[in-house]
């Protein structure tokens, strides 16, 4: 299944952001839609997946000085919108671009899945290392790439989910922070739990996934806006298995 997506940004034009989605135009590789203060009129190349990638990995993790990011939380504003195939698949390339450590860290309780995109177990983990005294990093396991690792859900199950503390997230944040270079976190859906508001705050922001043609613009705007008044930083946002180009008169207006 093709897992096309474009990277939107600036989210302070969220109107713009959502209209992007709506046009059902003939069918073709997918565009990076880019909000940038100066107009680029001009209609953009088709990227391949792997350079809608690196465009992320550079904008959120790769930028010079303090504007770049160490810790960052995926989450998508609906459950099913594909966060946790879009945080492991950044998390490869940018562990293949950097020489630091990357880690990967599997905070949905409630349907944990980054285990699943490496082919590994989810042993104890996150979950377990929320519920204990033992640091998290205790609980990261090596992948294939040698500086990625992942820190996978863990052995709690739904009946017995720990409470994420404001205090207690960010001493373990602050563990990994010791231990990895970079830390992706994915969190539950926005319609499934309020953790990823919790996360969010004690990382350096979030990146949102949306589902093309499934997303509603309402429930977009108000995930957007909830974070927004939870003082979450917003680095940008992700839409995920478009099919449809940009029409150049869109282009036009950005």
């Amino acid at each position: 299944m093709s897992r096309n997506f474009e990277l939107l940004q600036n989210l302070g034009k969220e109107q713009v952001l959502l209209d992007v989605t709506a046009p059902a135009v003939t069918a073709s590789a997918p565009k990076v839609a880019e909000l940038p203060p100066a107009v680029e009129p001009q209609l953009k190349l088709e990227p391949t997946e792997q350079e809608q990638l690196t465009k992320l990995v550079q904008r959120v993790f790769l930028l010079p000085g303090t504007e770049a990011s160490r810790v960052v939380v995926f989450m998508a504003s609906e459950s099913g919108n594909g966060s946790s195939w879009i945080c492991a698949r950044v998390a490869e390339t940018l562990a293949a671009q950097v020489s630091g450590t990357v880690c990967l860290v599997d905070a949905n309780f409630h349907n944990p899945g980054l285990h699943r995109e490496f082919g590994v177990e989810n042993r104890e983990g996150f979950a377990d290392a929320m519920l204990g005294p033992i640091p998290i990093h205790s609980f990261a396991q090596s992948l294939a790439r040698p500086n990625l690792r992942l820190v996978s859900c863990g052995s709690a199950h739904e009946t017995s989910l720990p409470v994420l503390g404001a205090d207690r997230v960010r001493q373990k944040l602050q563990q990994l922070r010791e231990e990895a270079d970079y830390i992706l976190i994915d969190a539950a859906a926005v319609n499934v739990s309020g953790d990823a508001a919790m996360l969010g705050a004690a990382a350096d922001g979030v990146v949102v996934v949306l589902k093309a043609n499934s997303s509603r613009r309402e429930t977009a705007r108000r995930t957007l806006e909830d974070l927004q008044e939870s003082n979450v930083r917003i680095l940008g946002a992700v839409l995920n298995q478009r099919t449809f180009p940009i029409p150049e008169f869109i282009y036009n207006r950005l």
